[in-house]
């Protein structure tokens, strides 16, 4: 579960969220589309804060992978807008929840963060969908490669919009 109250015990009424892969061009992209597209569905995109960014820096600036923004159009979710960038320092401040897409950015993620964010740092499918597992990269293989991982994203985005709409409607207490 999501914790929903701030500091002070009072109810939070908007959740940030941040989907983290290696370059930012190929799984956290489609991962913040297919999320975005998931709680609009749902009604509650004024209620949850979504980006993406990857640990290394050499696609700064870039678009996503054309294979991403291809698989995306092909499901009627556009990420052609999307511009890579980089976790910072300051997004561990920003991000209620920062989801890794596999271990090796999860571990990156914890080695930079302050120790006090550590909990903020989940893998995606182990807490979207309780299986410790990674999102694979599909930047080396085929277009049957993000269609997979497109497939994934999907259902794990499903489960936690579903739970997120769950929780931010009726905040624990």
């Amino acid at each position: 579960m999501i914790d929903l109250k701030v500091a002070d015990g009072a109810d939070r009424t908007q959740l940030s969220l941040l989907f983290v892969c290696m370059g930012n061009i190929c799984r956290s992209p489609l991962a913040e589309g297919i999320f975005r597209h998931s709680l609009a569905g749902a009604g509650l995109s004024g209620l949850v804060t979504v980006d993406s960014a990857g640990t290394g820096n050499w696609h700064q600036g870039d678009a996503p992978d054309p294979r991403s923004v291809e698989t995306a159009q092909s499901h009627g979710i556009d990420i052609s807008a999307q511009r890579a960038r980089q976790v910072t320092l300051e997004d561990f401040d920003r991000f209620d929840l920062i989801v890794a897409m596999d271990r090796s950015n999860e571990a990156t993620l914890r080695a930079r963060a302050p120790l006090a964010k550590q909990a903020g740092i989940v893998l995606f499918l182990d807490h979207s969908l309780n299986h410790r597992a990674d999102i694979p990269d599909p930047y080396y293989g085929g277009a049957d490669g993000f269609e997979d991982v497109y497939q994934l994203l999907r259902e794990g985005c499903t489960a936690l919009v579903v739970r997120l709409g769950r929780e931010l409607r009726q905040p624990s207490g």
